[in-house]
């Protein structure tokens, strides 16, 4: 009796122990994944390299050798001496982004979640195929990238990397057999150290790998492994190019309480112009959707129309500052042009209303080509771009107040960062992270206590609106949350798992107790004996609680029979799913039950072992 006592509180105990919740990634017992994570990083590091490097040399080749074009860079955009002269080519220009989005949607054929910013497939990848992101995805999604970005494509290189990488986790979590929650968590390393490659902000990075997968919510468990696969990734990537940041800015950006008004309206303003930019891309997909012909020719079809609007603008701008071929940041990245923003130029006629009127003009014509390029299927990211007009619109905004106050303490350039941040911030709804990435490219937090106001009020203004479709609201609205034990349960029928076949004990309702007490212990594994009335049809169970009274009542035995000591029949059908079986073991208390056919016969039994095994079964299927 004690030893059936024993077994029942302890499959209880098991039982509630792993169907409540899924239990989450211990990182205190799972320090592999840890290591698998500094793998993660240093591959990552390594191709992120690669991929920086090689794009600055197609770049370099098709846009400025080829077409004479000169690209506005960031401090620290490039690793190359300046391009040699080169005669500006404008015909050539307005066909080269064309052509290559043609040979980019050739080759995406052949992975077509490479197609676009690449930040919606990594988030569905995570979410619905348990982390799953298909080898070909690296090469095709870094050539296709080199095709789009280096012939002109407006977009960002961070994009596609946060693709790379969330494929690379998910190659080294299949080569080292993990589990799909392990190989969602280095999905989302890779995303931190790709980013972390190319942006050198690796504590941005990590946060953004963690919090970009939801409105509302954070991925802890992945926050640590995220964090050491980004510090490998920046290391390997400044042991090769060096340390830097990207954009030059201000010694200092000193905290003036006054000024915290003008950035709550500057968010009020920076929302409402992500929205427009949300509105213009979805716009453009679709349209593009409605395009006749192949999906693969549609990218080529918005590299057209991006050459048609830029190259007019480059040749206007060329000939205003006698530079032929002088770009304003409409192609690639244009991370020049959030330099200009930041830190002003010979470019921008600076403490004018000039000034202002360029940055919004760069800002709306950059606003165009980003959505033409994205929006039609080009191989580029919208990290980069979202950045870029945050910059523009808030630098055009300091240099308006400025003027408008006559407050020479107002540096415009804080107000360009802190739109840069608020930007990508609010629509990707990753204020933290958004908030870290400025700070670090600032080389310091002068700007925290502005960034925390302009975040929180962009974030609340963009709550309904959202970068990329593919975010759910928080953890309980992803599979990769969802309880495998009672998912897989629920599409098991008990058949599937019960114990048919074992030898076990019934009894007849009029088998005296005397009897039911001596045969009992005949089957040791029994903790529920059915009681079988006419046509073999269960009638009644005896659990331990009847036996414990018979055994305390041993001068009754004589009087007693087992149909006074059963309790009603607690049973499941073999064509019941295996959930609502498991629940009954869990409400009853009962280690196992038995299991009926459509006659009401017992076909077998079902515990809370046969339950633990399907558990592990399906928490531990890769």
């Amino acid at each position: 009796m004690g030893q059936s006592t024993s077994r029942q509180r302890s499959g209880r105990g098991l039982l509630a122990a792993i169907l409540p919740e899924a239990a989450p990634l211990d990182l205190r017992l799972i320090g592999r994944t840890l290591l698998r994570a500094a793998l993660v990083g240093a591959a990552a590091g390594v191709i992120g390299a690669g991929f920086f490097a090689g794009l600055e040399l197609v770049q370099r080749v098709l846009l400025e050798l080829l077409c004479g074009y000169r690209p506005l860079r960031a401090y620290g955009e490039t690793f190359l001496a300046e391009a040699p002269d080169t005669p500006f080519r404008p015909l050539l220009l307005l066909f080269l982004p064309a052509f290559g989005a043609l040979l980019s949607g050739l080759l995406t054929r052949y992975a077509p979640e490479c197609r676009g910013g690449g930040g919606d497939a990594m988030i569905e990848a995570f979410h619905h195929k348990n982390g799953e992101i298909r080898v070909r995805v690296i090469w095709v999604k870094t050539l296709a990238s080199f095709l789009t970005l280096g012939s002109g494509g407006s977009g960002g290189r961070e994009g596609p990397t946060m693709q790379i990488g969330g494929a690379i986790g998910s190659l080294v979590g299949r080569l080292l057999g993990t589990t799909a929650r392990e190989r969602q968590i280095l999905l989302l390393a890779g995303v931190g150290a790709g980013m972390a490659a190319v942006f050198r902000a690796p504590l941005g990075a990590a946060i953004l790998a963690a919090e970009v997968m939801y409105r509302d919510d954070f991925e802890s468990d992945a926050l640590i492994p995220s964090v050491l696969a980004s510090v490998v990734a920046y290391s390997v990537v400044i042991s090769i190019f060096g340390e830097s940041t990207l954009f030059a800015h201000a010694p200092r950006y000193p905290f003036v309480p006054a000024h915290l008004p003008l950035y709550i309206l500057l968010a009020i303003l920076v929302a409402l112009f992500a929205s427009l930019f949300l509105w213009l891309l979805r716009s453009v997909q679709r349209l593009a959707k409605r395009l006749p012909g192949p999906e693969w020719l549609r990218p080529a079809i918005g590299g057209l129309a991006l050459g048609l609007v830029a190259v007019p603008a480059v040749i206007l701008v060329s000939s205003t500052v006698g530079i032929p071929g002088q770009g304003l940041g409409l192609l690639g990245g244009g991370y020049g042009a959030a330099q200009l923003a930041v830190t002003g130029g010979a470019l921008l006629p600076e403490g004018t209303w000039r000034a202002v009127e360029l940055l919004l003009l760069l800002a709306a014509a950059k606003m165009v080509t980003t959505s033409l390029t994205i929006g039609s299927g080009g191989s580029a990211g919208d990290f980069a771009p979202s950045l870029v007009l945050g910059a523009l619109f808030g630098g055009a905004f300091g240099r308006a107040v400025q003027l408008l106050l006559h407050d020479p303490s107002i540096d415009p350039g804080a107000f360009a960062l802190v739109g840069m941040g608020t930007f990508y911030g609010g629509l990707a709804h990753v204020p933290l992270s958004s908030l870290v990435f400025v700070c670090e490219l600032a080389g310091s937090y002068d700007l925290l206590v502005p960034l925390m106001l302009a975040e929180g009020v962009v974030f609340v203004a963009l709550r309904h609106r959202s970068l990329y479709t593919a975010q759910l609201t928080s953890q309980r609205d992803s599979a990769a949350h969802r309880e495998p034990s009672l998912d897989t349960l629920a599409n098991l029928r008990v058949e599937e798992i019960m114990v048919k076949g074992r030898p076990y004990v019934s009894f007849d309702p009029q088998t005296p107790a005397s009897e039911v007490m001596r045969r009992v212990s005949d089957i040791p594994w029994q903790d529920v004996f059915p009681v079988v009335g006419e046509g073999g049809r269960i009638v009644g169970v005896i659990t331990s609680e009847g036996l414990r009274i018979l055994a305390g009542a041993r001068e009754l035995e004589a009087v007693t029979i087992a149909a006074d000591v059963m309790q009603p029949p607690i049973t499941a059908r073999t064509e019941d799913d295996a959930r609502s079986a498991t629940q009954t073991l869990l409400k009853t208390g009962l280690p196992e039950i038995p299991i009926v056919d459509g006659d009401g016969k017992i076909a077998g039994f079902l515990g809370e072992t046969e339950v633990a095994q399907a558990y592990v079964r399906a928490t531990t299927k890769s």
